[in-house]
């Protein structure tokens, strides 16, 4: 296991309260993070997984996952586009954890100051990682050329290194799902296009635009993997799982918690014309908040054993999978209940654009989009406690 630097804590109080200022901003003018950004990597948070001899801050997942909760509550889209780096340089420490060095050019590259992109997502692909619409085409020397479309392509502006998976169907051993590589290159050269079409009702600061490959090329030391298609126990595949779904849980468990504090500070300061009391001596308002609290105080904690386990590589076997999904769907459907009570406490001003409960309710929405979703997720659990359906 990598060593991790105790205790340490990369985003100050006054780093979060200067990315909580520009927060609505971003969000009004649907623009990216530029500035958030900027200060993240000049505190080094990108290179947070980053082992300390390739210029990092060596930090465990369950530290990292922390520190989104803290990010997220600042500015949720900023978190949630600086996850999809984070995940693949977690990726890379899960594999170097375990014993296997073949992603260590992201950490050294991450170290450098590159920052990865996260090129997945398909649209009507529902078999995630099992699968893919876009086409890879090998070339001689072992690289390969990816044509598709891939969709929620967060932090579009600003990558310089892009994952992405395609399928080749031309091999002995065809079809396999080749995960590789692309340079920000690629789209000077145009064999990307980077399209600007993301306005969305929320997480609108992330940026994540519909990014087109015209056989745009991952070179041959830059391919990582060729998986049959469906469940494999490769360990990538599995590093993809632990870091996407943990951190990913930490940014909605950030949101529900934010959530939580904006309604305790609004009830104890507007009052009732009924009573003149101040709304949080209302019964009905107490049991509200009270509700979300005992929702929302579950979340962390899991979140930190989960995450603790990958860290210190425990052996889940075969529950992994369900373990990872429980996480993710338990987070984002909470988190979204949690915006609501906050909402229905907090009054009509919520209802404002310029409120920031009310970004928060529109940025929580994006959860439900996620893989893996409600519906994927209670067909893992399921299966791992029943078998599949004969």
């Amino acid at each position: 296991m990598a060593e991790s630097i105790p205790g340490v804590s990369v985003l100050s109080d006054e780093l979060l309260e200067r990315i909580r200022s520009r927060a609505a901003r971003y969000d009004r003018e649907n623009g990216f993070f530029d500035e958030d950004l900027d200060e993240l990597v000049a505190a080094g948070y990108l290179k947070a997984f980053v082992p300390a001899g390739y210029g990092g801050l060596g930090m465990t997942l369950a530290e990292v996952a922390r520190e989104q909760q803290r990010l997220a509550g600042a500015a949720p889209a900023t978190a949630l586009a600086v996850n999809m780096h984070l995940v693949w340089t977690g990726v890379a420490k899960v594999l170097r954890d375990r014993g296997d060095d073949s992603l260590d050019f992201v950490l050294r590259e991450a170290g450098a100051g590159e920052i990865f992109g996260f090129g997945i997502s398909e649209a009507g692909n529902d078999l995630v990682l099992f699968g893919s619409t876009t086409d890879a085409a090998p070339e001689p020397g072992g690289g390969y050329r990816f044509t598709g479309t891939k969709i929620f392509t967060s932090l579009s502006p600003a990558w310089t290194r892009l994952g992405v998976t395609g399928l080749d169907t031309t091999g002995e051993d065809a079809p396999r799902v080749v995960y590789g590589f692309i340079p920000r290159d690629a789209v000077s050269d145009g064999t990307v296009e980077i399209k600007d079409d993301w306005d969305t009702v929320g997480m609108r600061a992330s940026q994540s635009r519909s990014t087109v490959l015209k056989g745009a090329l991952a070179p041959a030391d830059r391919v990582v993997r060729r998986l049959a298609p469906g469940p494999n126990p490769d360990p990538l595949v599995f590093g993809i799982f632990a870091n996407f779904e943990l951190l990913l849980a930490s940014v909605y468990t950030g949101i529900g918690a934010r959530a939580l504090e904006l309604a305790t500070l609004t009830v104890k300061t507007r009052s009732s014309l009924k009573t003149g009391q101040p709304y949080a001596q209302d019964p009905d308002i107490r049991f509200r908040i009270a509700s979300a609290a005992i929702q929302q105080d579950a979340l962390a904690p899991q979140i930190q054993a989960v995450a603790s386990d990958v860290d210190n590589l425990v052996n889940h076997g075969g529950q992994w999978f369900p373990k990872l999904v429980g996480v993710k769907v338990r987070a984002t459907e909470t988190a979204r209940e949690v915006v609501d009570k906050a909402i229905r406490v907090s009054g009509g001003s919520s209802y404002f654009n310029s409120s920031e409960l009310g970004r928060l309710y529109r940025d929580v929405l994006a959860g439900i989009f996620h893989p893996s979703d409600d519906e994927s997720a209670h067909t893992t659990v399921a299966n791992a406690l029943l078998g599949p359906i004969q």
